[in-house]
Protein backbone atom coordinates (compact mmCIF):
# COMPACT_ATOMS: atom_id res chain seq x y z
CA UNK A 1 0.00 0.00 0.00
CA UNK A 2 1.10 3.57 -0.90
CA UNK A 3 1.91 5.99 2.27
CA UNK A 4 0.36 9.41 1.93
CA UNK A 5 0.80 11.20 -1.64
CA UNK A 6 3.45 13.80 -1.31
CA UNK A 7 2.00 17.18 -2.12
CA UNK A 8 4.66 19.86 -1.36
CA UNK A 9 6.50 21.30 -4.67
CA UNK A 10 9.99 20.84 -2.61
CA UNK A 11 9.16 17.17 -1.39
CA UNK A 12 8.26 16.28 -4.99
CA UNK A 13 10.98 18.01 -6.72
CA UNK A 14 13.56 15.95 -4.55
CA UNK A 15 12.05 12.76 -4.98
CA UNK A 16 12.19 13.12 -8.67
CA UNK A 17 15.94 14.57 -8.45
CA UNK A 18 17.12 11.72 -6.26
CA UNK A 19 15.58 9.26 -9.01
CA UNK A 20 17.37 11.34 -12.14
CA UNK A 21 20.66 11.04 -10.03
CA UNK A 22 20.22 7.36 -8.89
CA UNK A 23 19.90 6.35 -12.45
CA UNK A 24 22.99 8.57 -13.69
CA UNK A 25 24.75 6.80 -10.96
CA UNK A 26 23.43 3.87 -12.23
CA UNK A 27 24.26 4.15 -15.50
CA UNK A 28 27.90 5.24 -15.43
CA UNK A 29 28.74 1.99 -12.75
CA UNK A 30 28.04 0.13 -15.93
CA UNK A 31 29.31 2.34 -18.63
CA UNK A 32 32.81 2.02 -16.48
CA UNK A 33 32.28 -1.47 -15.61
CA UNK A 34 32.42 -2.89 -19.47
CA UNK A 35 36.31 -1.79 -19.08
CA UNK A 36 36.73 -4.78 -16.87
CA UNK A 37 34.19 -7.03 -17.07
CA UNK A 38 34.10 -10.05 -19.53
CA UNK A 39 30.71 -10.44 -22.06
CA UNK A 40 28.57 -12.50 -19.54
CA UNK A 41 29.45 -10.52 -16.74
CA UNK A 42 28.39 -7.25 -18.65
CA UNK A 43 25.07 -8.97 -19.20
CA UNK A 44 25.13 -9.87 -15.75
CA UNK A 45 25.68 -6.87 -14.38
CA UNK A 46 23.49 -4.54 -17.04
CA UNK A 47 20.28 -6.58 -16.21
CA UNK A 48 20.69 -5.95 -12.47
CA UNK A 49 21.27 -2.24 -13.22
CA UNK A 50 18.20 -2.12 -15.42
CA UNK A 51 15.86 -4.53 -12.96
CA UNK A 52 16.79 -1.82 -10.34
CA UNK A 53 16.21 1.27 -12.67
CA UNK A 54 12.66 -0.21 -13.63
CA UNK A 55 12.07 -0.75 -9.68
CA UNK A 56 13.15 2.79 -8.94
CA UNK A 57 10.98 4.37 -12.02
CA UNK A 58 7.71 2.05 -10.47
CA UNK A 59 8.47 3.07 -7.00
CA UNK A 60 9.10 6.46 -6.89
CA UNK A 61 6.92 7.75 -9.72
CA UNK A 62 3.61 5.04 -9.11
CA UNK A 63 3.96 6.42 -5.50
CA UNK A 64 4.43 10.09 -6.20
CA UNK A 65 0.77 9.91 -8.71
CA UNK A 66 0.10 13.54 -10.39
CA UNK A 67 2.65 14.49 -13.07
CA UNK A 68 5.15 12.48 -12.36
CA UNK A 69 3.52 9.32 -12.77
CA UNK A 70 1.78 10.74 -16.16
CA UNK A 71 5.52 11.19 -17.22
CA UNK A 72 6.74 7.99 -16.65
CA UNK A 73 3.97 6.17 -17.87
CA UNK A 74 5.07 7.97 -21.35
CA UNK A 75 8.33 6.59 -20.97
CA UNK A 76 7.19 2.62 -20.59
CA UNK A 77 5.13 3.76 -24.03
CA UNK A 78 8.76 3.56 -25.46
CA UNK A 79 11.17 1.44 -26.05
CA UNK A 80 13.60 3.29 -23.80
CA UNK A 81 16.85 0.94 -24.59
CA UNK A 82 16.33 1.34 -27.88
CA UNK A 83 16.38 5.07 -27.08
CA UNK A 84 19.40 4.89 -25.33
CA UNK A 85 21.39 2.77 -27.61
CA UNK A 86 20.91 -0.69 -25.54
CA UNK A 87 19.93 -2.14 -28.81
CA UNK A 88 22.19 -5.61 -28.09
CA UNK A 89 20.34 -6.61 -24.70
CA UNK A 90 18.75 -10.09 -24.67
CA UNK A 91 15.52 -10.51 -25.56
CA UNK A 92 14.77 -11.90 -22.22
CA UNK A 93 16.31 -8.43 -20.41
CA UNK A 94 14.68 -6.24 -22.29
CA UNK A 95 11.25 -7.72 -21.88
CA UNK A 96 12.08 -7.95 -17.75
CA UNK A 97 12.68 -4.21 -18.03
CA UNK A 98 9.33 -3.48 -19.85
CA UNK A 99 6.92 -5.51 -18.38
CA UNK A 100 8.37 -3.76 -14.98
CA UNK A 101 7.68 -0.73 -16.47
CA UNK A 102 4.37 -1.56 -17.76
CA UNK A 103 3.25 -1.47 -13.96
CA UNK A 104 2.69 2.02 -14.56
CA UNK A 105 0.04 1.74 -16.96
CA UNK A 106 -2.64 0.87 -14.57
CA UNK A 107 -1.14 -1.74 -11.53
CA UNK A 108 0.88 1.30 -9.36
CA UNK A 109 0.89 1.06 -5.80
CA UNK A 110 -2.70 1.66 -4.24
CA UNK A 111 -3.67 4.54 -1.88
CA UNK A 112 -5.43 2.45 1.35
CA UNK A 113 -9.36 2.05 0.55
CA UNK A 114 -10.10 4.06 3.88
CA UNK A 115 -8.59 7.04 2.79
CA UNK A 116 -10.10 6.88 -0.76
CA UNK A 117 -13.54 6.17 0.92
CA UNK A 118 -13.58 9.80 2.32
CA UNK A 119 -13.10 11.36 -0.81
CA UNK A 120 -15.85 9.46 -2.03
CA UNK A 121 -18.52 10.15 0.88
CA UNK A 122 -17.43 13.65 1.02
CA UNK A 123 -18.37 14.36 -2.83
CA UNK A 124 -21.59 12.45 -2.39
CA UNK A 125 -22.31 13.61 1.08
CA UNK A 126 -23.66 10.46 2.20
CA UNK A 127 -21.87 6.91 3.07
CA UNK A 128 -20.82 5.17 0.40
CA UNK A 129 -23.73 2.36 0.94
CA UNK A 130 -26.70 4.83 0.11
CA UNK A 131 -24.90 5.17 -3.32
CA UNK A 132 -23.78 2.14 -4.33
CA UNK A 133 -25.83 -1.87 -3.10
CA UNK A 134 -22.28 -3.37 -3.57
CA UNK A 135 -18.28 -1.85 -3.95
CA UNK A 136 -15.17 -4.09 -3.72
CA UNK A 137 -12.79 -2.62 -1.69
CA UNK A 138 -9.91 -3.75 -4.21
CA UNK A 139 -9.09 -1.49 -6.77
CA UNK A 140 -9.02 -3.24 -10.13
CA UNK A 141 -6.44 -0.31 -11.41
CA UNK A 142 -4.15 2.62 -9.93
CA UNK A 143 -3.43 5.39 -12.44
CA UNK A 144 -1.99 8.79 -12.26
CA UNK A 145 -4.68 10.68 -10.46
CA UNK A 146 -7.18 8.03 -9.40
CA UNK A 147 -8.19 4.57 -8.43
CA UNK A 148 -10.52 2.35 -10.13
CA UNK A 149 -12.88 0.24 -8.12
CA UNK A 150 -15.63 -2.29 -9.26
CA UNK A 151 -19.02 -1.52 -8.20
CA UNK A 152 -23.14 -2.20 -8.37
CA UNK A 153 -25.62 0.62 -8.09
CA UNK A 154 -29.45 -0.52 -6.93
CA UNK A 155 -30.40 -1.77 -10.29
CA UNK A 156 -28.29 -4.31 -10.51
CA UNK A 157 -25.97 -2.35 -12.64
CA UNK A 158 -22.44 -3.33 -12.72
CA UNK A 159 -20.27 0.28 -12.86
CA UNK A 160 -16.51 1.26 -12.88
CA UNK A 161 -15.72 3.86 -10.24
CA UNK A 162 -12.67 6.05 -10.80
CA UNK A 163 -11.96 7.58 -7.33
CA UNK A 164 -9.42 10.99 -7.11
CA UNK A 165 -6.03 10.82 -4.62
CA UNK A 166 -6.72 12.80 -1.74
CA UNK A 167 -4.16 15.73 -2.27
CA UNK A 168 -3.76 15.28 -5.73
CA UNK A 169 -4.90 18.20 -7.46
CA UNK A 170 -2.24 20.08 -5.05
CA UNK A 171 0.39 17.36 -6.26
CA UNK A 172 -0.27 18.81 -9.72
CA UNK A 173 0.17 22.43 -9.01
CA UNK A 174 3.22 21.64 -6.93
CA UNK A 175 4.31 18.81 -10.46
CA UNK A 176 3.70 22.45 -12.99
CA UNK A 177 6.02 24.47 -11.16
CA UNK A 178 8.46 21.86 -11.20
CA UNK A 179 7.80 21.64 -14.95
CA UNK A 180 8.24 25.28 -15.74
CA UNK A 181 11.86 24.72 -14.17
CA UNK A 182 13.10 21.92 -16.12
CA UNK A 183 11.82 23.91 -19.38
CA UNK A 184 13.71 26.74 -18.00
CA UNK A 185 16.79 24.51 -18.18
CA UNK A 186 15.70 23.02 -21.29
CA UNK A 187 15.99 26.25 -23.13
CA UNK A 188 19.92 26.14 -24.34
CA UNK A 189 19.72 23.22 -25.50
CA UNK A 190 16.55 23.01 -27.14
CA UNK A 191 14.86 26.52 -26.76
CA UNK A 192 11.71 25.36 -29.20
CA UNK A 193 10.59 22.74 -26.87
CA UNK A 194 11.09 24.88 -23.94
CA UNK A 195 8.49 27.57 -25.22
CA UNK A 196 6.64 25.30 -27.00
CA UNK A 197 2.60 25.40 -26.57
CA UNK A 198 2.29 22.13 -26.28
CA UNK A 199 4.37 21.70 -22.79
CA UNK A 200 1.89 25.03 -21.45
CA UNK A 201 -1.54 23.33 -23.20
CA UNK A 202 -0.55 19.77 -21.61
CA UNK A 203 0.00 21.50 -18.18
CA UNK A 204 -3.09 23.30 -18.36
CA UNK A 205 -5.13 20.10 -20.06
CA UNK A 206 -3.52 17.87 -16.83
CA UNK A 207 -4.40 20.53 -14.05
CA UNK A 208 -8.21 20.33 -15.69
CA UNK A 209 -8.26 16.52 -15.16
CA UNK A 210 -8.59 17.06 -11.33
CA UNK A 211 -11.80 18.10 -11.59
CA UNK A 212 -13.65 14.53 -12.83
CA UNK A 213 -16.77 16.51 -14.29
CA UNK A 214 -14.42 18.02 -17.47
CA UNK A 215 -13.71 14.72 -18.31
CA UNK A 216 -17.69 13.47 -17.73
CA UNK A 217 -18.06 15.78 -20.48
CA UNK A 218 -15.26 14.35 -23.01
CA UNK A 219 -16.41 11.30 -21.94
CA UNK A 220 -20.44 12.22 -23.31
CA UNK A 221 -18.55 13.77 -26.24
CA UNK A 222 -16.93 10.38 -27.48
CA UNK A 223 -19.67 8.51 -26.15
CA UNK A 224 -21.73 10.52 -28.76
CA UNK A 225 -19.41 10.33 -31.55
CA UNK A 226 -18.87 6.13 -31.51
CA UNK A 227 -22.41 5.70 -30.68
CA UNK A 228 -23.37 2.02 -32.24
CA UNK A 229 -20.13 1.23 -33.75
CA UNK A 230 -19.54 -2.08 -35.25
CA UNK A 231 -16.41 -2.68 -33.68
CA UNK A 232 -15.15 0.40 -30.76
CA UNK A 233 -17.10 0.89 -27.77
CA UNK A 234 -17.14 3.43 -25.09
CA UNK A 235 -18.73 2.66 -21.91
CA UNK A 236 -21.89 4.43 -20.50
CA UNK A 237 -21.34 7.20 -18.28
CA UNK A 238 -23.40 7.48 -15.36
CA UNK A 239 -24.02 11.62 -15.23
CA UNK A 240 -26.30 11.70 -12.46
CA UNK A 241 -23.19 9.99 -9.98
CA UNK A 242 -19.96 12.41 -11.42
CA UNK A 243 -18.68 14.63 -9.28
CA UNK A 244 -15.61 16.35 -8.71
CA UNK A 245 -13.89 13.65 -7.79
CA UNK A 246 -15.45 10.73 -8.59
CA UNK A 247 -16.59 9.70 -12.07
CA UNK A 248 -18.59 6.59 -12.92
CA UNK A 249 -19.38 4.55 -16.06
CA UNK A 250 -20.16 1.37 -16.93
CA UNK A 251 -18.39 -1.53 -16.49
CA UNK A 252 -16.24 -3.21 -19.49
CA UNK A 253 -14.67 -6.33 -18.87
CA UNK A 254 -12.05 -7.55 -21.28
CA UNK A 255 -8.56 -8.20 -22.05
CA UNK A 256 -5.67 -6.04 -20.64
CA UNK A 257 -2.91 -4.62 -23.48
CA UNK A 258 -0.58 -7.58 -21.96
CA UNK A 259 -3.37 -9.85 -22.82
CA UNK A 260 -3.75 -8.60 -26.37
CA UNK A 261 -0.12 -8.73 -26.92
CA UNK A 262 0.21 -12.03 -26.39
CA UNK A 263 -2.62 -12.42 -28.97
CA UNK A 264 -1.88 -14.32 -32.40
CA UNK A 265 -0.77 -12.14 -35.79
CA UNK A 266 -4.09 -11.76 -37.15
CA UNK A 267 -5.93 -10.79 -34.08
CA UNK A 268 -3.05 -8.35 -33.01
CA UNK A 269 -3.02 -6.86 -36.50
CA UNK A 270 -6.88 -6.38 -36.49
CA UNK A 271 -6.84 -4.46 -33.00
CA UNK A 272 -3.98 -2.25 -34.09
CA UNK A 273 -6.21 -1.40 -36.84
CA UNK A 274 -8.94 -0.41 -34.46
CA UNK A 275 -6.13 1.18 -32.97
CA UNK A 276 -5.35 3.57 -35.66
CA UNK A 277 -8.64 3.79 -36.87
CA UNK A 278 -10.00 5.51 -33.28
CA UNK A 279 -7.06 7.80 -32.34
CA UNK A 280 -5.80 8.84 -35.83
CA UNK A 281 -8.97 8.50 -37.76
CA UNK A 282 -11.00 10.53 -35.28
CA UNK A 283 -8.68 13.63 -34.90
CA UNK A 284 -8.78 14.14 -38.93
CA UNK A 285 -12.10 13.14 -39.70
CA UNK A 286 -14.26 13.97 -36.42
CA UNK A 287 -11.62 16.92 -35.77
CA UNK A 288 -11.99 16.16 -32.29
CA UNK A 289 -9.78 13.31 -30.12
CA UNK A 290 -8.70 11.62 -27.74
CA UNK A 291 -4.95 12.52 -26.93
CA UNK A 292 -3.81 10.28 -24.27
CA UNK A 293 -3.10 6.86 -26.19
CA UNK A 294 -1.41 4.29 -23.75
CA UNK A 295 -2.29 0.61 -22.59
CA UNK A 296 -4.00 1.17 -19.55
CA UNK A 297 -7.05 2.74 -21.60
CA UNK A 298 -7.76 0.06 -23.99
CA UNK A 299 -9.63 -3.34 -22.96
CA UNK A 300 -10.76 -6.31 -25.97
CA UNK A 301 -14.26 -7.35 -25.13
CA UNK A 302 -15.53 -10.54 -25.70
CA UNK A 303 -17.76 -9.53 -28.40
CA UNK A 304 -14.50 -8.45 -30.74
CA UNK A 305 -15.06 -4.55 -30.00
CA UNK A 306 -11.94 -2.45 -28.61
CA UNK A 307 -12.90 -0.67 -25.76
CA UNK A 308 -11.30 2.90 -24.77
CA UNK A 309 -11.10 4.22 -21.55
CA UNK A 310 -10.29 7.72 -19.91
CA UNK A 311 -11.29 10.82 -21.56
CA UNK A 312 -9.13 13.46 -19.52
CA UNK A 313 -7.14 14.57 -21.95
CA UNK A 314 -9.50 15.93 -25.28
CA UNK A 315 -8.75 17.93 -27.83
CA UNK A 316 -10.63 20.10 -30.69
CA UNK A 317 -8.65 20.82 -33.61
CA UNK A 318 -9.96 23.20 -36.25
CA UNK A 319 -10.24 23.11 -39.92
CA UNK A 320 -7.12 25.01 -40.79
CA UNK A 321 -4.98 23.06 -38.33
CA UNK A 322 -6.49 19.80 -40.15
CA UNK A 323 -5.94 20.90 -43.54
CA UNK A 324 -2.33 21.43 -42.88
CA UNK A 325 -1.84 17.89 -41.50
CA UNK A 326 -3.56 16.28 -44.87
CA UNK A 327 -1.36 18.54 -47.39
CA UNK A 328 1.60 17.80 -45.51
CA UNK A 329 1.15 14.29 -45.64
CA UNK A 330 -0.21 14.16 -49.49
CA UNK A 331 3.03 16.37 -50.14
CA UNK A 332 5.53 13.96 -48.38
CA UNK A 333 3.59 11.03 -49.70
CA UNK A 334 4.09 12.27 -53.08
CA UNK A 335 7.91 13.52 -52.77
CA UNK A 336 6.99 16.83 -53.31
CA UNK A 337 9.87 18.41 -51.14
CA UNK A 338 9.50 21.96 -52.41
CA UNK A 339 5.67 22.03 -51.43
CA UNK A 340 6.37 20.88 -47.87
CA UNK A 341 8.89 23.04 -47.23
CA UNK A 342 6.53 26.25 -48.50
CA UNK A 343 3.78 24.29 -46.42
CA UNK A 344 5.91 24.87 -43.03
CA UNK A 345 6.94 28.12 -44.12
CA UNK A 346 3.16 29.43 -44.21
CA UNK A 347 2.31 27.64 -41.78
CA UNK A 348 4.61 28.71 -39.33
CA UNK A 349 6.85 25.56 -38.63
CA UNK A 350 9.87 26.96 -40.22
CA UNK A 351 11.15 30.85 -40.84
CA UNK A 352 11.89 31.74 -44.03
CA UNK A 353 15.32 32.09 -43.73
CA UNK A 354 15.18 28.54 -42.13
CA UNK A 355 18.61 26.43 -42.92
CA UNK A 356 16.40 23.43 -43.28
CA UNK A 357 16.26 22.51 -46.85
CA UNK A 358 13.32 21.44 -49.17
CA UNK A 359 14.88 17.46 -49.21
CA UNK A 360 15.86 17.80 -45.29
CA UNK A 361 11.82 18.43 -44.81
CA UNK A 362 11.14 15.50 -46.59
CA UNK A 363 13.74 13.28 -45.29
CA UNK A 364 12.54 14.17 -41.99
CA UNK A 365 9.05 13.77 -42.01
CA UNK A 366 9.60 10.08 -44.09
CA UNK A 367 12.04 8.97 -41.28
CA UNK A 368 9.45 10.27 -38.48
CA UNK A 369 6.05 9.15 -40.03
CA UNK A 370 6.82 6.67 -42.86
CA UNK A 371 4.85 3.72 -42.02
CA UNK A 372 2.12 6.14 -43.12
CA UNK A 373 3.57 7.01 -46.29
CA UNK A 374 4.86 3.63 -47.36
CA UNK A 375 2.61 1.59 -49.60
CA UNK A 376 3.53 -1.64 -48.37
CA UNK A 377 2.48 -3.77 -45.08
CA UNK A 378 4.53 -3.24 -42.62
CA UNK A 379 4.56 -4.86 -39.26
CA UNK A 380 6.02 -2.19 -36.62
CA UNK A 381 8.61 -2.83 -34.52
CA UNK A 382 8.31 -2.09 -30.46
CA UNK A 383 11.30 1.01 -31.13
CA UNK A 384 9.66 2.77 -33.71
CA UNK A 385 8.11 5.69 -32.05
CA UNK A 386 11.07 6.02 -29.82
CA UNK A 387 13.42 6.11 -33.08
CA UNK A 388 10.79 8.56 -34.98
CA UNK A 389 10.76 10.62 -31.72
CA UNK A 390 14.70 10.53 -31.70
CA UNK A 391 14.85 12.28 -34.96
CA UNK A 392 14.53 15.01 -33.53
CA UNK A 393 16.45 15.64 -30.65
CA UNK A 394 19.39 13.33 -31.52
CA UNK A 395 22.10 15.56 -32.94
CA UNK A 396 23.80 11.77 -35.10
CA UNK A 397 20.27 11.87 -37.18
CA UNK A 398 21.00 15.04 -38.54
CA UNK A 399 18.22 17.17 -38.05
CA UNK A 400 18.88 18.51 -34.58
CA UNK A 401 20.88 21.92 -35.33
CA UNK A 402 18.07 22.95 -38.19
CA UNK A 403 14.92 21.90 -35.86
CA UNK A 404 15.71 22.65 -32.39
CA UNK A 405 14.35 26.58 -33.09
CA UNK A 406 11.69 26.06 -35.05
CA UNK A 407 8.35 26.10 -33.77
CA UNK A 408 5.45 23.46 -33.67
CA UNK A 409 1.85 24.88 -33.15
CA UNK A 410 0.03 22.86 -29.84
CA UNK A 411 -2.39 21.63 -32.75
CA UNK A 412 0.46 20.22 -34.80
CA UNK A 413 2.71 19.34 -31.88
CA UNK A 414 -0.50 17.48 -30.25
CA UNK A 415 -1.25 15.20 -33.57
CA UNK A 416 2.26 14.12 -33.26
CA UNK A 417 1.58 12.75 -30.09
CA UNK A 418 -1.33 11.04 -31.12
CA UNK A 419 0.20 9.44 -34.03
CA UNK A 420 3.46 8.73 -31.67
CA UNK A 421 1.68 7.18 -29.26
CA UNK A 422 -0.33 5.05 -31.14
CA UNK A 423 2.84 4.23 -33.26
CA UNK A 424 3.70 2.74 -29.93
CA UNK A 425 0.99 1.32 -29.16
CA UNK A 426 1.22 -0.50 -32.75
CA UNK A 427 4.83 -1.64 -31.67
CA UNK A 428 3.97 -3.28 -28.42
CA UNK A 429 1.88 -5.02 -30.14
CA UNK A 430 4.06 -5.82 -33.04
CA UNK A 431 0.68 -5.45 -35.07
CA UNK A 432 1.09 -5.75 -39.07
CA UNK A 433 -1.08 -3.62 -41.88
CA UNK A 434 -0.82 -1.97 -44.95
CA UNK A 435 -1.19 1.07 -42.33
CA UNK A 436 -1.12 3.52 -45.89
CA UNK A 437 -4.03 2.20 -47.91
CA UNK A 438 -5.99 2.83 -44.71
CA UNK A 439 -5.37 6.19 -43.82
CA UNK A 440 -5.98 7.06 -47.34
CA UNK A 441 -9.68 7.10 -46.90
CA UNK A 442 -8.76 9.84 -44.24
CA UNK A 443 -5.50 11.46 -46.49
CA UNK A 444 -7.18 10.71 -50.48
CA UNK A 445 -11.02 9.97 -49.47
CA UNK A 446 -10.84 7.04 -50.59
CA UNK A 447 -13.34 3.81 -50.74
CA UNK A 448 -11.82 1.70 -48.10
CA UNK A 449 -9.92 -1.58 -48.49
CA UNK A 450 -9.58 -3.63 -45.54
CA UNK A 451 -12.95 -5.35 -43.84
CA UNK A 452 -12.84 -3.25 -40.31
CA UNK A 453 -12.79 -0.53 -43.34
CA UNK A 454 -16.14 -1.11 -44.84
CA UNK A 455 -18.04 -2.31 -41.39
CA UNK A 456 -17.05 1.66 -40.73
CA UNK A 457 -18.04 3.05 -43.70
CA UNK A 458 -21.49 1.49 -43.86
CA UNK A 459 -21.69 2.63 -40.01
CA UNK A 460 -20.59 6.33 -40.91
CA UNK A 461 -23.19 6.34 -43.75
CA UNK A 462 -26.32 5.35 -41.48
CA UNK A 463 -24.77 8.25 -39.00
CA UNK A 464 -25.26 10.34 -41.64
CA UNK A 465 -28.90 9.44 -43.20
CA UNK A 466 -30.16 9.55 -39.29
CA UNK A 467 -28.34 12.93 -38.90
CA UNK A 468 -30.37 14.01 -41.70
Amino acid sequence: MAKEIPTSRARRGAQLGKLIAGQAVRGAGVTLSMVRDSEAEHIARTERALADAAEDIVTVLGSMKGLAMKAGQLLSMFDLLAAFGIENLPPRQRERFQRKLAALYDQSTQVPFEQMRKVIEADYGRPIDAVFSEFDRQAIGAASIGQVYRARLADGRAVAVKVQYPGIDVAIRADIKNLALVMRMLRTVAPAVAGHALVRELATHFADEADYRTEAEHHRTVADMFRDHPFIRIPAIETELCTARVLVTELVEGLRFQEIAALPDAERDRVGEILLRFYVGSMIRERRFTGDPHPGNILLAPDGKVAFLDFGLFKHMDQTAVDFELDCVRAAAEYRGAELRELFVDYGVLEPNSPATADQCLRLVHEVSGWLLTDADIRIAEDAAATSILAFVDPRRGYFDNWRREYAPAEHAFARRVEYGTLALLGKLHAGGNWHRIAREWFYNEPPRTELGLREHEWLRTVAVEAD
